[in-house]
């Protein structure tokens, strides 16, 4: 299909044009995990293993919400400047 016929696809809402490319093998950019080794002090494991018990997920899965919360809250505090 030539791009010109996609345009005027897309421009006339005649059909979905994702339906037009193989989307089996997107990849989110910058999704992709990356390994990073944090040596913590004792009393901030177990700290984070009650943590973690306490609202039933891992304590990677409470390291990360943690800090998810505390990067939007850096960048949506940083876009109001």
């Amino acid at each position: 299909m030539k791009a010109s016929e996609l345009d005027k696809i897309f421009d006339e809402n005649e059909d979905d044009i994702l339906d037009y490319f193989d989307t089996s093998k997107i990849k989110m950019i910058n999704e992709e995990p990356k390994r990073v080794n944090i040596d913590f002090p004792s009393w901030m494991v177990q700290s984070l293993d009650k943590e973690a018990k306490h609202i039933g997920v891992s304590r990677q899965a409470v390291i990360k919400m943690w800090l998810a919360e505390k990067l939007q809250n850096l960048n949506s505090t940083a876009a109001c400047i």
